[in-house]
């Protein structure tokens, strides 16, 4: 269920986010965070394929688990602003693809990082 609806809100933010491009008159303007907001789950996917004993979304923070979760958020951050390839090259993608497949290339990053230094934790 979680797998569909990130899938779910990656191709509403892409319309969400041209409407909001049309509207506004620029590209992927600031104000638009739609496309963070569906990309930080994908963030604790790889945490999530390395813990199998997570009970619903409160586990992140308890037990001193917040670390983590504020160490994912800052790195979602970092490699939203860093932008690694591909995730600067998809900025130029047409419409809403552009502004949200960036978000969600700097998640996958995190994810995959966040994954294998949890799994040999």
């Amino acid at each position: 269920m979680f797998s569909v609806a990130i899938l779910v809100s990656f191709f509403v933010s892409v319309l969400f986010s041209e409407i909001g491009e049309k509207i506004l008159h620029q590209h992927d303007p600031g104000c638009i965070v739609i496309d963070e907001i569906v990309a930080i789950p994908i963030c604790f996917l790889g945490w999530m394929a390395v813990e199998p004993a997570i009970s619903g979304p409160m586990w992140f923070l308890t037990e001193g688990r917040w670390k983590i979760t504020l160490a994912i958020l800052f790195a979602f951050r970092v490699f939203d602003i860093w932008k690694p390839w591909p995730v600067r090259q998809s900025q130029r993608l047409p419409g809403g693809w552009g502004v949200t497949v960036d978000d969600v290339l700097a998640a996958i990053y995190v994810a995959v990082i966040s994954g294998v230094l949890l799994a040999r934790h």
